[in-house]
């Protein structure tokens, strides 16, 4: 009898092993890759964050928060004329298996009112919704990276 319960308790263990190994698989519908914040200066209020994401099943971000900030926003920069602008959008559409990049120049999640100036090294918790095709949302946890300014871009004109 001691060898059934062994048994039985052993199995048991294996198909909750395996059932946690798959677990994320199956639940992340949406990864993050390359997260990162444009750091800021004394009194500059407003930054963006940039990061890749690829939806396995396609859906659509439609929210952001950090503690960082007062106001978050799903941001598009687009060329209109010869002027470039910048505006919220509602959400921004992630086609099933293709990554879309959020980058400087084009879409990002825009925080606004921050609380305090971002410094290179520290990090920012960000938190995204994702609804999917089916209407299920999916929430994404992260800390992305600060990076300091560089390279030319002026952060105070974003």
């Amino acid at each position: 009898m001691k060898h059934i319960k062994t048994s039985f308790a052993l199995a048991t263990l294996a198909t909750l092993a395996t059932l946690a190994m798959w677990a994320p698989i199956v639940l992340a519908q949406t990864t993050v890759k390359d997260a990162w914040v444009r750091g800021t200066v004394p009194e500059q209020k407003a930054t963006g964050a940039f990061m890749q994401l690829q939806s396995t099943q396609g859906g659509k971000l439609v929210s952001a928060s950090s503690p960082v900030a007062g106001v978050v926003e799903i941001h598009e920069m687009a060329m209109e004329g010869n002027t470039m602008k910048m505006r919220a959008v509602p959400g921004l559409e992630l086609p099933a298996g293709k990554t879309v990049e959020l980058k400087p120049g084009g879409y990002h999640v825009m925080l606004m009112d921050l609380k305090q100036p971002l410094k290179n090294g520290e990090s920012v918790p960000l938190t995204l919704v994702v609804e999917g095709k089916d209407g299920r949302r999916e929430t994404l946890e992260l800390k992305a990276p600060v990076k300091a300014l560089a390279g030319g871009h002026d952060a105070t004109k974003h």
